[in-house]
């Protein structure tokens, strides 16, 4: 990778500093309401738009007019941005023919470039307008209107249509499925939905998610929907479907993807299993049901439920139901070597998302609309995936796996 040449930055003048600094007494006389800083961006703004301005029409200001069309200044308007520093009046100028097209400040602008970055990043982080409101005028001063957020919030949504709907790679040797519920107003009434979640694990070992999709129901149908737009993006072939037990998904994406394996999460089996026992007793349970899991072979795990099922079945006798009746969707794992199995073994991947995704929307009562919740989620997926730089944990060694394992399916190089 080349490294980019950085330019080192014009020294200013000592003395000019010195003349600029004469007065300095406190920190708010350089980064105060109207500190130097600020005085400056205005002078400096101001300076570049005359500027901008003799260019426009090739004479400076009380020359001679040199240009055919006899066009001139014809005074000034002003504005005021909304940026780092706070409110700033700028004056610009006018001309007569109303043809002048600023370039630092373009007609229309009324925030600083990056000022609404500003208020994306603090939307991502799950505040509500209210609180962006009241955080942008304690740090910067300046009072900033919900009509002004919600519109710069607003212009996200057609970024996440061009995502929701962006081409994909043709395999995904895993894809962990799984959902948030939330609550949204919907029709005047307050309604919980699920935001359901596709993150992929590439051949790379790099975790993408696939897309997201709002629902108040699952099922068969629903999720046909989602595999169906998968396929159409692009994807070919899944090796192995992780989810948490969602209801319709193993007969949807066996519809659309036949070859591909449903693997239900051990770590949700064991917490739903636990959720039945009292707190002395859950150490010795998960324990007990740690023996089904980490057999080395499917027919030892049976022997295992069967010893746990010895022990506990007349005190927890509906562990014991759920493992068996979940039984096709828990052992898949058993006909992968440890490698694949370590990294199939539980939806960690995704769970990591969707508790950074939880955090952000814990204190909020609920969202006003859909749009708003889409906002909120890909605005903070954006965020926590900066952070997915490396492949996931063990994956050289599960993908050296999956080629034997999946040699027929895999890409030829």
């Amino acid at each position: 990778m080349t490294v980019p040449k950085t330019t080192a930055l014009k020294a200013l003048p000592t003395d000019l500093i010195d003349r600029l600094l004469a007065d300095y007494k406190k920190p708010e006389d350089l980064i105060g309401e109207d500190g130097l800083l600020k005085q400056l961006t205005k002078a400096l703004v101001e300076r570049a738009l005359e500027a901008e301005m003799a260019e426009h029409l090739g004479h400076g200001k009380n020359e001679p007019v040199e240009n055919a069309t006899g066009n001139t200044r014809n005074g000034r308007s002003r504005k005021t941005l909304k940026g780092d520093f706070g409110a700033l009046p700028i004056e610009i100028p006018r001309d007569r023919h109303g043809s002048f097209a600023p370039v630092i400040i373009p007609k229309h602008q009324t925030r600083w470039t990056g000022f609404d970055d500003k208020i994306l990043s603090l939307y991502a982080r799950g505040m509500t307008v209210r609180e962006i409101q009241g955080h942008l005028e304690e740090m910067y001063g300046t009072e900033v209107s919900p009509t002004l957020i919600s519109t710069v919030t607003d212009a996200v949504l057609d970024e996440v249509k061009a995502w929701q709907a962006r081409p994909l790679d043709a395999l995904y040797p895993i894809v962990y499925l799984d959902c948030i519920h939330v609550k949204v107003r919907d029709a005047g009434a307050v309604r919980v939905k699920a935001v359901y979640l596709a993150l992929g694990i590439n051949l790379a070992g790099e975790k993408e998610l696939l897309g997201l999709w709002i629902a108040q129901t699952e099922g068969a149908k629903f999720w046909l929907q989602v595999v169906t737009e998968l396929k159409s993006r692009g994807v070919a072939d899944i090796f192995i479907a992780c989810v948490d037990g969602l209801k319709g998904f193993p007969e949807a994406i066996e519809a659309v993807f036949p070859k591909t394996t449903v693997q239900l999460c051990i770590v949700h089996m064991v917490r739903h299993s636990l959720n039945y026992v009292s707190w002395k007793q859950r150490k010795e349970v998960a324990a007990d049901l740690r023996a089904v899991y980490t057999a080395a072979t499917v027919d030892e795990a049976e022997r295992q439920l069967g010893a746990f099922e010895g022990k506990w079945g007349e005190t927890h006798p509906s562990i014991g139901q759920s493992w068996r009746r979940n039984w096709p969707r828990v052992i898949p794992f058993f006909d992968y070597p440890p490698e694949i199995r370590k990294v199939i073994y539980t939806t960690n991947a995704i769970e990591s998302l969707n508790m950074g995704l939880r955090k952000i929307t814990k204190n909020r009562g609920s969202f006003p609309s859909d749009e708003a919740l889409t906002k909120l989620f890909y605005l903070a997926i954006r965020n926590i995936a900066k952070k997915w730089t490396m492949p996931i944990r063990d994956w050289k060694a599960a993908l050296n796996r999956f080629t034997i394992q999946f040699e027929e399916r895999m890409p030829q190089i």
